[in-house]
């Protein structure tokens, strides 16, 4: 195959405190100055760090495909990132963005039901809001790892009276959802984004339902089904084979009419990934800006936090998560889905007030 090329930023800096020659990362708070320039072919891959005025001398030099998509890379690096907009959502990316999971299902593994019941989600809602979240990410189906897909008339029974009492209350609202038929009847109710774990692939409408919506899209990486991606998920390198799948779906969406503007990538830490995938994954977060959209990442509670520390249940998770979650801001992450809010409200404003 032909040798695929991609840029990965290092050694970032506050925007004000970077080199002369340094450049912003996605229109943020940092700036880089060097790169490392990864060159993927069928057996082997080259890795080289170069100054920005290295790597585009290089660039020069080579074919004209090459030099074309190293200027596609470094101008998706650099470019400042829109706010999101569409169906009522508004939401600048001047600062990282906290969007709150509540997850109406008996089964999810963060919660065990906890909010099952549609009042009692109602009103975890309402607190949610209260408490200053962003965005509001409701699911009616666990997607957690052995789980088992749900009929979509019961995905939107739980959904749907949830959706509808929180758009009353003026809430900014996502549907986490793999079905076309839910996506749609979410939005209907008032939902402003579609969340789809499996990034508008694993169902053949959902591209056709999200490109006719306005909706944003959150396209996420998953290996597999819910059900079987922890069975001894492999990778040629886990953060290429991410980066090209989800860049491969952000094409997708373009032809479907779904513009660059409209889309959040994750690249689904824990779905059908080891512990070595995930960390890989989190050490080399930067390389996503390359796809020049908005980067969500979701660590909270997850299962790679008790594997490095004593194997705590989820719920005490939290320090790990939050370790995580400013691990992600470090490398300009613009959105994080958390469980436990307050705490992460507190922990941005931390990191807000030493950047």
């Amino acid at each position: 195959m032909r040798l695929r090329h991609y840029l990965r930023p290092l050694a970032l800096l506050p925007a004000g405190m970077g080199l002369p020659s340094a450049v912003s990362l996605a229109g943020g708070r940092f700036a880089f100055s060097l790169v490392e320039l990864i060159e993927r072919g069928d057996h082997a891959t080259k890795r080289s760090v170069m100054t920005l005025s290295e790597i585009v001398a290089w660039s020069q030099c080579q074919p004209a495909h090459v030099s074309e998509r190293i200027e596609e890379r470094l101008t998706h690096l650099i470019s400042a990132r829109a706010s999101l907009t569409g169906r009522g959502l508004e939401l600048g990316l001047e600062r990282p963005r906290l969007m709150a999971v509540l997850n109406v299902t008996p089964d999810s593994f963060s919660d065990g039901g906890e909010f099952f019941d549609a009042e009692r989600a109602i009103e975890h809602g309402r607190d949610l809001l209260a408490a200053g979240a962003d965005l509001i990410d409701v699911g009616g189906e666990s997607t957690r790892p052995g789980a088992t897909p749900v009929p979509v008339a019961e995905e939107c029974w739980r959904v749907l009276p949830v959706i509808t009492a929180m758009t009353a209350q003026g809430a900014q609202l996502s549907i986490d959802t793999r079905r076309a038929e839910v996506m749609q009847a979410a939005l209907a109710a008032g939902a402003m984004l579609i969340n789809d774990v499996s990034g508008l692939a694993g169902d053949d409408a959902s591209l056709a339902v999200a490109a006719e919506s306005s909706a944003t899209v959150v396209l996420m990486h998953m290996s597999g089904e819910p059900a079987t991606m922890q069975a001894a998920p492999v990778y040629q390198d886990v953060v290429l084979d991410v980066f090209d799948w989800l860049e491969a779906r952000v094409a997708a969406c373009a032809i479907a009419g779904i513009p660059r503007g409209r889309i959040i990538v994750d690249p689904g830490i824990g779905f059908g990934k080891t512990l070595d995938h995930n960390l890989a994954i989190l050490r080399q977060l930067t390389l996503f800006h390359g796809l020049g959209v908005p980067l969500l990442l979701g660590v909270s509670r997850k299962r790679f936090v008790a594997e490095l520390s004593r194997g705590e249940p989820p719920k005490a998770r939290l320090a790990g998560t939050l370790a995580a979650g400013q691990a992600a801001l470090d490398q300009g992450c613009q959105m994080l889905r958390v469980h436990d809010l307050a705490e992460a409200i507190q922990a941005r404003a931390v990191w807000e007030g030493l950047h």
